[in-house]
Protein backbone atom coordinates (compact mmCIF):
# COMPACT_ATOMS: atom_id res chain seq x y z
CA UNK A 1 0.00 0.00 0.00
CA UNK A 2 2.94 2.41 0.64
CA UNK A 3 4.56 1.49 -2.45
CA UNK A 4 1.54 2.16 -4.24
CA UNK A 5 0.93 5.60 -2.82
CA UNK A 6 4.80 6.54 -3.07
CA UNK A 7 4.32 5.74 -7.13
CA UNK A 8 1.25 7.73 -7.26
CA UNK A 9 3.54 10.54 -5.72
CA UNK A 10 6.30 9.96 -8.05
CA UNK A 11 3.82 9.83 -10.93
CA UNK A 12 1.85 13.05 -10.11
CA UNK A 13 5.58 15.01 -9.00
CA UNK A 14 6.24 13.86 -13.07
CA UNK A 15 2.79 15.56 -14.45
CA UNK A 16 2.82 18.45 -12.50
CA UNK A 17 2.63 20.87 -14.99
CA UNK A 18 -0.55 18.57 -16.47
CA UNK A 19 -1.81 18.29 -12.97
CA UNK A 20 -1.62 21.96 -12.23
CA UNK A 21 -4.42 22.89 -15.48
CA UNK A 22 -6.98 21.56 -13.16
CA UNK A 23 -6.21 24.32 -10.35
CA UNK A 24 -8.32 27.05 -12.20
CA UNK A 25 -11.65 24.59 -12.68
CA UNK A 26 -11.24 23.37 -8.56
CA UNK A 27 -10.63 27.00 -7.65
CA UNK A 28 -14.24 28.02 -9.74
CA UNK A 29 -15.95 24.89 -8.22
CA UNK A 30 -14.86 26.14 -4.96
CA UNK A 31 -16.12 29.74 -5.49
CA UNK A 32 -19.31 28.92 -6.99
CA UNK A 33 -19.86 25.96 -5.84
CA UNK A 34 -19.04 25.60 -2.34
CA UNK A 35 -19.10 28.45 -0.54
CA UNK A 36 -22.69 29.37 -2.06
CA UNK A 37 -23.83 26.59 -0.05
CA UNK A 38 -23.45 28.57 3.23
CA UNK A 39 -26.67 30.57 2.40
CA UNK A 40 -28.46 27.65 2.55
CA UNK A 41 -29.29 28.03 6.02
CA UNK A 42 -31.84 30.83 4.73
CA UNK A 43 -33.76 27.80 4.02
CA UNK A 44 -34.59 28.03 7.95
CA UNK A 45 -34.98 31.79 8.47
CA UNK A 46 -37.57 34.32 7.20
CA UNK A 47 -34.78 36.43 5.48
CA UNK A 48 -35.13 39.76 4.47
CA UNK A 49 -33.18 41.33 1.62
CA UNK A 50 -32.91 44.23 3.60
CA UNK A 51 -31.31 42.65 6.43
CA UNK A 52 -28.18 41.01 7.42
CA UNK A 53 -28.76 37.35 7.99
CA UNK A 54 -28.06 37.59 11.18
CA UNK A 55 -30.75 39.79 11.89
CA UNK A 56 -33.19 37.09 10.29
CA UNK A 57 -35.40 35.36 12.75
CA UNK A 58 -34.76 31.52 12.41
CA UNK A 59 -38.67 30.13 11.73
CA UNK A 60 -37.14 26.02 11.48
CA UNK A 61 -39.19 23.90 9.00
CA UNK A 62 -42.29 26.32 7.97
CA UNK A 63 -40.61 27.31 4.64
CA UNK A 64 -40.55 23.47 4.13
CA UNK A 65 -44.19 22.87 5.24
CA UNK A 66 -45.32 25.56 3.37
CA UNK A 67 -43.92 24.15 -0.42
CA UNK A 68 -45.47 20.92 0.52
CA UNK A 69 -49.01 22.37 0.72
CA UNK A 70 -48.73 23.99 -2.49
CA UNK A 71 -50.41 22.66 -5.10
CA UNK A 72 -48.53 24.81 -7.60
CA UNK A 73 -45.45 22.91 -6.05
CA UNK A 74 -46.48 19.75 -6.79
CA UNK A 75 -47.65 20.82 -10.42
CA UNK A 76 -44.24 21.69 -11.13
CA UNK A 77 -42.81 18.36 -9.98
CA UNK A 78 -45.03 16.64 -12.15
CA UNK A 79 -43.87 18.60 -15.36
CA UNK A 80 -40.34 17.99 -14.19
CA UNK A 81 -40.72 14.22 -13.37
CA UNK A 82 -42.63 14.14 -16.48
CA UNK A 83 -39.81 15.82 -18.68
CA UNK A 84 -37.10 14.08 -16.86
CA UNK A 85 -38.83 10.50 -17.52
CA UNK A 86 -39.16 11.28 -21.25
CA UNK A 87 -35.81 12.58 -21.59
CA UNK A 88 -34.24 9.24 -19.50
CA UNK A 89 -36.38 6.87 -21.29
CA UNK A 90 -36.41 8.00 -25.12
CA UNK A 91 -33.36 10.28 -24.96
CA UNK A 92 -30.58 8.82 -22.95
CA UNK A 93 -30.37 5.88 -25.59
CA UNK A 94 -29.68 8.37 -28.32
CA UNK A 95 -26.40 9.59 -28.07
CA UNK A 96 -25.17 6.15 -28.26
CA UNK A 97 -26.46 5.13 -30.85
CA UNK A 98 -25.78 8.00 -32.42
CA UNK A 99 -21.62 7.34 -31.40
CA UNK A 100 -22.55 3.53 -32.70
CA UNK A 101 -23.14 4.46 -36.45
CA UNK A 102 -20.56 7.30 -36.71
CA UNK A 103 -18.01 5.09 -35.71
CA UNK A 104 -19.52 2.49 -38.28
CA UNK A 105 -18.58 4.95 -41.14
CA UNK A 106 -15.61 4.37 -43.11
CA UNK A 107 -14.73 7.59 -44.64
CA UNK A 108 -12.97 10.05 -42.51
CA UNK A 109 -14.05 13.19 -44.23
CA UNK A 110 -17.99 12.07 -43.77
CA UNK A 111 -17.07 11.12 -40.47
CA UNK A 112 -15.70 14.32 -39.50
CA UNK A 113 -18.27 16.44 -41.79
CA UNK A 114 -21.22 14.49 -39.47
CA UNK A 115 -19.76 14.89 -36.33
CA UNK A 116 -18.77 18.91 -36.85
CA UNK A 117 -22.60 19.16 -37.77
CA UNK A 118 -24.04 17.63 -34.80
CA UNK A 119 -21.94 19.43 -32.69
CA UNK A 120 -22.85 22.70 -33.95
CA UNK A 121 -26.30 23.27 -32.10
CA UNK A 122 -24.32 22.83 -28.72
CA UNK A 123 -23.02 26.30 -29.35
CA UNK A 124 -26.20 28.27 -29.55
CA UNK A 125 -27.46 29.92 -26.72
CA UNK A 126 -30.65 29.09 -25.76
CA UNK A 127 -32.06 32.64 -25.94
CA UNK A 128 -31.39 31.98 -30.27
CA UNK A 129 -31.51 28.25 -30.42
CA UNK A 130 -35.02 28.62 -28.47
CA UNK A 131 -36.22 31.85 -30.65
CA UNK A 132 -35.24 29.15 -33.74
CA UNK A 133 -37.56 26.53 -32.53
CA UNK A 134 -40.39 28.89 -31.79
CA UNK A 135 -40.04 30.17 -34.89
CA UNK A 136 -40.48 26.81 -36.59
CA UNK A 137 -43.04 25.63 -34.60
CA UNK A 138 -45.46 28.69 -35.36
CA UNK A 139 -48.04 29.28 -37.70
CA UNK A 140 -46.37 29.69 -40.79
CA UNK A 141 -43.24 26.97 -39.34
CA UNK A 142 -41.51 24.45 -40.92
CA UNK A 143 -43.14 22.18 -38.51
CA UNK A 144 -46.32 23.09 -39.69
CA UNK A 145 -45.30 23.42 -43.30
CA UNK A 146 -43.51 19.54 -43.66
CA UNK A 147 -46.40 17.94 -41.24
CA UNK A 148 -48.93 19.47 -43.78
CA UNK A 149 -47.32 18.56 -46.65
CA UNK A 150 -46.94 15.01 -45.39
CA UNK A 151 -51.04 14.46 -45.15
CA UNK A 152 -50.59 14.40 -41.35
CA UNK A 153 -52.75 17.13 -40.60
CA UNK A 154 -55.25 19.44 -42.36
CA UNK A 155 -54.71 22.94 -40.69
CA UNK A 156 -51.77 24.56 -39.03
CA UNK A 157 -51.75 24.28 -35.22
CA UNK A 158 -50.24 26.70 -32.54
CA UNK A 159 -47.84 23.82 -31.17
CA UNK A 160 -46.43 25.72 -28.34
CA UNK A 161 -49.60 27.27 -27.26
CA UNK A 162 -51.11 23.81 -26.90
CA UNK A 163 -50.03 22.68 -23.29
CA UNK A 164 -50.46 18.82 -24.37
CA UNK A 165 -47.10 19.38 -27.11
CA UNK A 166 -45.17 21.28 -24.52
CA UNK A 167 -43.27 17.96 -22.69
CA UNK A 168 -42.31 16.41 -26.19
CA UNK A 169 -41.12 20.16 -27.54
CA UNK A 170 -38.61 19.92 -24.88
CA UNK A 171 -37.53 16.49 -25.29
CA UNK A 172 -36.66 17.39 -29.51
CA UNK A 173 -35.49 20.25 -29.09
CA UNK A 174 -33.57 19.29 -26.23
CA UNK A 175 -32.23 16.17 -28.55
CA UNK A 176 -31.73 18.03 -31.83
CA UNK A 177 -29.12 20.63 -29.99
CA UNK A 178 -27.38 18.16 -27.61
CA UNK A 179 -27.35 15.08 -29.03
CA UNK A 180 -23.67 15.45 -30.88
CA UNK A 181 -21.98 17.35 -27.85
CA UNK A 182 -23.76 13.68 -25.46
CA UNK A 183 -22.12 11.49 -28.25
CA UNK A 184 -18.67 13.05 -27.47
CA UNK A 185 -17.98 10.84 -24.34
CA UNK A 186 -18.88 7.81 -25.83
CA UNK A 187 -16.92 8.22 -29.16
CA UNK A 188 -13.94 8.96 -26.90
CA UNK A 189 -14.48 5.43 -24.94
CA UNK A 190 -15.25 3.51 -28.50
CA UNK A 191 -11.99 5.16 -29.93
CA UNK A 192 -10.16 3.35 -27.01
CA UNK A 193 -11.33 0.16 -27.62
CA UNK A 194 -8.62 -2.37 -28.68
CA UNK A 195 -8.96 -2.55 -32.79
CA UNK A 196 -7.82 -6.50 -32.21
CA UNK A 197 -10.60 -7.39 -30.72
CA UNK A 198 -12.71 -6.66 -34.34
CA UNK A 199 -10.31 -7.89 -36.24
CA UNK A 200 -10.37 -11.04 -33.85
CA UNK A 201 -14.50 -11.75 -34.24
CA UNK A 202 -14.06 -10.87 -38.25
CA UNK A 203 -11.76 -13.59 -38.37
CA UNK A 204 -14.25 -15.78 -36.06
CA UNK A 205 -17.04 -15.00 -38.93
CA UNK A 206 -18.96 -11.88 -36.70
CA UNK A 207 -20.82 -8.95 -38.92
CA UNK A 208 -20.61 -5.74 -38.31
CA UNK A 209 -23.88 -5.85 -35.77
CA UNK A 210 -22.74 -8.81 -33.95
CA UNK A 211 -19.45 -6.75 -33.59
CA UNK A 212 -21.10 -3.63 -32.56
CA UNK A 213 -23.07 -5.27 -30.33
CA UNK A 214 -20.76 -8.11 -28.58
CA UNK A 215 -17.65 -6.09 -28.60
CA UNK A 216 -18.52 -1.92 -28.67
CA UNK A 217 -21.32 -2.07 -26.48
CA UNK A 218 -19.87 -4.34 -23.96
CA UNK A 219 -16.68 -2.27 -23.68
CA UNK A 220 -18.61 1.20 -23.42
CA UNK A 221 -20.84 -0.89 -20.68
CA UNK A 222 -18.79 1.05 -17.65
CA UNK A 223 -19.42 4.89 -19.66
CA UNK A 224 -22.98 4.28 -19.84
CA UNK A 225 -23.79 2.77 -16.68
CA UNK A 226 -21.61 6.08 -15.03
CA UNK A 227 -23.71 8.23 -17.36
CA UNK A 228 -27.31 6.83 -16.38
CA UNK A 229 -26.66 6.80 -12.94
CA UNK A 230 -25.87 10.69 -13.44
CA UNK A 231 -28.56 10.89 -15.82
CA UNK A 232 -31.21 9.08 -12.77
CA UNK A 233 -29.74 11.85 -10.05
CA UNK A 234 -31.01 14.97 -12.62
CA UNK A 235 -34.78 13.66 -12.92
CA UNK A 236 -35.75 16.42 -10.66
CA UNK A 237 -33.31 19.04 -12.83
CA UNK A 238 -34.46 20.40 -15.44
CA UNK A 239 -33.08 22.92 -18.42
CA UNK A 240 -33.93 26.14 -17.33
CA UNK A 241 -32.99 28.00 -20.34
CA UNK A 242 -34.58 25.84 -22.59
CA UNK A 243 -37.79 26.03 -20.36
CA UNK A 244 -38.00 29.84 -19.81
CA UNK A 245 -37.30 30.29 -23.44
CA UNK A 246 -40.30 27.82 -24.55
CA UNK A 247 -42.66 28.73 -21.99
CA UNK A 248 -45.65 31.22 -21.99
CA UNK A 249 -49.00 32.08 -19.99
CA UNK A 250 -50.90 29.61 -22.40
CA UNK A 251 -48.69 26.32 -21.93
CA UNK A 252 -47.62 27.26 -18.44
CA UNK A 253 -49.39 24.48 -16.57
CA UNK A 254 -47.03 21.99 -18.72
CA UNK A 255 -43.86 23.67 -18.92
CA UNK A 256 -43.55 25.29 -15.32
CA UNK A 257 -40.30 22.76 -13.88
CA UNK A 258 -39.25 22.83 -10.30
CA UNK A 259 -36.51 25.21 -11.28
CA UNK A 260 -38.86 27.70 -13.05
CA UNK A 261 -41.08 27.43 -9.84
CA UNK A 262 -37.71 28.41 -8.09
CA UNK A 263 -36.77 31.21 -9.41
CA UNK A 264 -40.46 32.47 -9.86
CA UNK A 265 -41.15 32.45 -6.21
CA UNK A 266 -37.28 33.55 -5.07
CA UNK A 267 -36.24 35.94 -8.04
CA UNK A 268 -39.84 37.36 -9.06
CA UNK A 269 -41.88 36.82 -5.94
CA UNK A 270 -39.27 37.79 -3.52
CA UNK A 271 -39.70 34.95 -1.24
CA UNK A 272 -35.89 33.93 -1.14
CA UNK A 273 -36.13 31.50 2.06
CA UNK A 274 -39.09 29.46 0.50
CA UNK A 275 -37.23 28.92 -3.22
CA UNK A 276 -34.32 28.15 -0.65
CA UNK A 277 -35.79 25.11 1.11
CA UNK A 278 -36.93 23.99 -2.17
CA UNK A 279 -34.23 24.19 -3.88
CA UNK A 280 -32.23 22.18 -0.62
CA UNK A 281 -35.08 19.77 -0.49
CA UNK A 282 -34.52 18.90 -4.00
CA UNK A 283 -30.98 18.85 -3.97
CA UNK A 284 -31.04 16.05 -0.58
CA UNK A 285 -33.78 13.54 -2.83
CA UNK A 286 -30.81 14.12 -6.03
CA UNK A 287 -28.60 12.95 -3.74
CA UNK A 288 -30.43 10.08 -2.62
CA UNK A 289 -31.22 8.63 -6.04
CA UNK A 290 -27.38 9.16 -6.89
CA UNK A 291 -26.88 6.68 -3.99
CA UNK A 292 -29.96 4.40 -5.32
CA UNK A 293 -29.00 4.70 -8.83
CA UNK A 294 -25.20 3.45 -8.06
CA UNK A 295 -26.45 0.71 -5.66
CA UNK A 296 -28.52 -0.43 -8.51
CA UNK A 297 -26.45 -0.23 -10.92
CA UNK A 298 -23.17 -2.48 -9.07
CA UNK A 299 -25.97 -5.20 -8.24
CA UNK A 300 -26.90 -5.31 -11.68
CA UNK A 301 -23.78 -5.09 -13.62
CA UNK A 302 -21.05 -4.54 -11.37
CA UNK A 303 -20.48 -1.16 -12.57
CA UNK A 304 -20.53 2.10 -10.39
CA UNK A 305 -19.34 5.52 -9.60
CA UNK A 306 -18.08 4.71 -5.87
Amino acid sequence: MFQQKTEQIKTFMRQWQLQSMVIPGIVWMFIFCYIPMFWLIIAFMDYNIAKSMLESPFVGMKHFQDFVMDDRFWRSIRNTLGMSSIRLVLGFPIPILFALLLNEIRSIRFKRTVQTISYLPHFIAWTIFGGIMLNWLGEGGVINQLMMALGIQQREILFNSDPKYFWWIAFFSDTLKETGWSAIIYIAAISGIDPGLYEAAELDGANRWQRMWYITIQCIRPTIAILFILAVSGLLGSNFEQIFMLKNNMNMKMAESIDLYIYNMGLVSGRYSFSTAVLFARSIVALGLLFLANFTSKKLNGEGIF
